[in-house]
């Protein structure tokens, strides 16, 4: 199946089943008192000795915060992507299937930054903001992010979160707005998923050994990246909590890794399947702790 064909029927997919998230949730609605915005499980303190000793309101506290992080974080790696598609089509016909559903797929991107930063300051939180040196080297990824090495980066953004809001987006302790926001993103990703993951498997029958040996090697750096982004000091000084004690339970909580490991499964499968996992890049997403 070509690229073209996928993309043919993936933009016929985008008109039937695409949202606006400025319409499709209720931001009217006041926050519910007491819910959650991630579900306890996902948190990094769950199942730690300090969360036993957490109130109620700090826990829902923790929870505002780490989402505000989740949020951030993936409104900096749709600016990335979106980047990177850009230079992309630069090289494609503009005539084709193709470069119609990227450029469609950019659209829903732009709409979930819209969305995320929207649902960040309902929650009343505040967005993580990128440092000085993540700043300059998000500016110059996008110029390597070529054939697989493009499509590859976005499933390791797109598919490990992906993974984790299937699962908890029914929680009925969820606050609503959180709720409809991961009903909106897992939807429309798993569009983007599926143009990432055929973009690999096409790549994969011409692709030099070159090229499939830098891609096996340096997705393992999507592991260390992400732990480092997803559990900070910043979350636990925001939530109020004990900054030194909460980020050395959080890195040591095996609860928290097994959700880890759980949300990489599938795209770990994958990368398997399609002969991109290295010796090296296996050991870097076990030590950040996304590989049992």
């Amino acid at each position: 199946m070509t690229m073209d064909v996928v993309a043919t029927r993936l933009n016929r997919g985008s008109v039937r089943r695409s949202y606006e998230p400025e319409v499709a949730i209720a931001w009217e609605a006041p926050l519910v008192e007491g819910k959650y915005f991630l579900p306890k499980e996902v948190l990094s303190l769950y199942g730690t000795p300090y969360w036993d000793e957490l109130t109620e309101e700090q826990r829902v506290a923790l929870s505002r915060e780490e989402m505000a992080n989740v949020l951030s974080v993936g409104i900096w790696f749709e600016n990335i992507l979106n980047r990177g598609l850009l230079l992309q089509l630069m090289r494609e016909d503009p005539a084709s299937p193709y470069a119609h559903y990227v450029l469609t797929e950019m659209g829903d991107e732009c709409r979930h930054m819209t969305m995320f930063g929207k649902v960040i300051a309902h929650a009343g939180a505040r967005p993580y903001r990128m440092g000085r040196v993540d700043r300059a080297l998000a500016a110059v990824l996008p110029h390597f992010l070529h054939g697989s090495l493009l499509w590859v980066g976005a499933l390791i953004g797109e598919e490990i979160f992906d993974a984790q809001q299937r699962r908890i987006m029914g929680d009925p302790d969820l606050q609503p707005v959180v709720a409809q926001l991961m009903k909106i993103h897992v939807t429309e990703e798993a569009r983007h998923i599926r143009f990432a993951r055929e973009g690999v498997v096409h790549r994969m029958q011409s692709v030099s050994r070159l090229e499939r040996f830098l891609v096996a090697n340096l997705n393992g750096l999507g592991g260390p990246v992400m732990a480092r982004a997803l559990v900070h000091k910043g979350i636990y000084h925001r939530a109020g909590l004990d900054v030194d004690r909460a980020l050395r339970e959080a890195r040591a909580n095996e609860h928290h890794r097994e959700m880890a490991v759980i949300g990489f499964a599938p795209l770990a499968a994958f990368l398997e399947e399609n002969g991109l996992m290295s010796r090296l890049s296996r050991l870097l997403w076990k030590r950040a702790g996304f590989l049992a």
